[in-house]
């Protein structure tokens, strides 16, 4: 007797309503896990990289870095540029591989070359750095202002930080300060921290204030402790306003992040 063919899930998926999908998978992780992995069973490399994500944080599966790089990689070996990043990312930081940032630095350009910002922003510390790559502060600069350019929020605080230092580009304080604005209007703590240092400089206090109340309540911890020592030594030095006072209140009485 000849069996009815399995229905792909793909496919049965694809019979779905994108609001029934939706529902499907705004489940909890645990729940959404299995359904992604049996997508990614089936070769989609978009399943893959989301499954190789749950795997690398541990989220609604147990922790597993080696596994996570199989599904990256069998991702990527179709082709998928998030997945040619992701690899990278693996290799650069040593998650499930021993670190090499020589193959690292491949995976990002193919990446990069395809405009991927994630993949520019990540071979730009290895150029800015000299890992896996011979130092060029100039490949460096090019690379997060092509991120940049496009709306990468971290990039654009790079760009701004060899603006300021001079690496790779034409030293330029006040080109500096319009990049960290640009990265802390995008919403990234490390921008807001930078372009609240350019207020506090310019002496506008106020705003200063309020952009380092921002980049410590979304930074980690390194930036919290920065923000509240330095904000605490106006304070004892007497050279803060109003705003910077009850900042220090407000940071000294909160619990800082592990």
């Amino acid at each position: 007797m000849i069996g009815t063919p399995a229905i792909s899930i793909v496919s049965l998926l694809g019979t779905l309503s994108a609001a029934r999908r939706n529902v499907l998978f705004s489940q909890d992780a645990a729940h959404a896990a299995p359904w992604v992995r049996a997508i990614a069973c089936e070769g989609l490399p978009q399943a893959q990289v989301c499954y190789g994500r749950l795997l690398l944080e541990g989220t609604g599966v147990e922790k597993d870095e080696a596994e996570a790089l199989g599904w990256f990689q069998r991702a990527a070996a179709q082709g998928d540029i998030d997945a040619l990043n992701m690899v990278g990312r693996c290799l650069d930081n040593g998650w499930g591989t021993p670190e090499n940032p020589v193959e690292a630095a491949k995976y990002f350009s193919s990446a990069a070359t395809a405009d991927d910002t994630w993949a520019q922003y990540n071979l730009g510390h290895l150029y800015l750095d000299g890992r896996g790559v011979r130092r060029d502060y100039a490949r460096a600069y090019e690379l997060y202002r092509r991120a940049a350019d496009q709306g990468h929020e971290r990039a654009m605080n790079l760009v701004g930080r060899c603006t300021e230092e001079g690496w790779g580009t034409v030293r330029d304080p006040d080109t500096a300060a319009q990049w960290y604005r640009r990265s802390a209007q995008a919403g990234y703590f490390r921008g807001q921290y930078n372009w609240a240092t350019v207020l506090l400089k310019a002496g506008e206090l106020d705003e200063a204030a309020r952009w380092f109340e921002r980049a410590a309540t979304g930074g980690n911890s390194g930036v919290r402790h920065a923000v509240t020592a330095l904000v605490n030594a106006l304070v004892d030095r007497g050279d803060a306003m109003h705003a910077f006072e009850s900042l220090a209140a407000r940071l000294n009485t909160a619990t800082l992040p592990v």
